[in-house]
């Protein structure tokens, strides 16, 4: 299975924000591959620094998990990043920008859901 992963959480609620990466963490732990469009705030999570400061409340961090797992990509929204002043070269090695379109052709494999958080 591939999970096309959306989210607009970022370090205005670490909680939320850390939903979908426990998410992700858990789909890969069950051999699924992930990808992960981030959006609006939560484009500041891929910024190199960031996510290690992040600790969310309840939840485990699984941002490095991801961020480093080969089962999963994360995009950027490139429009969202670039207004907040982010340019690729600062984010996670990992980490590329992206856009609608790429959430688009990831959500409509055959073999893709889409979760939203």
């Amino acid at each position: 299975m591939h999970y096309a992963i959306s989210t607009t959480w970022g370090p205005t609620d670490v909680t939320r924000a850390a939903l979908p990466f426990v998410f992700a963490a858990s789909a890969v732990q069950a051999g699924d591959t992930v990808m992960i469009m981030l959006f609006h705030d939560a484009v500041t999570i891929a910024l190199e620094g960031a996510h290690q400061k992040m600790i969310p409340f309840g939840p485990p961090s699984r941002f490095e998990e991801i961020f480093s797992n080969p089962k999963a990509q994360v995009f950027v929204c490139k429009p969202c990043a670039e207004l907040r002043g982010i340019n690729e070269d600062m984010l996670v090695k990992n980490a590329v920008f992206g856009g609608m379109n790429d959430l688009h052709a990831q959500a409509s494999r055959t073999d893709a859901k889409l979760v939203s958080f």
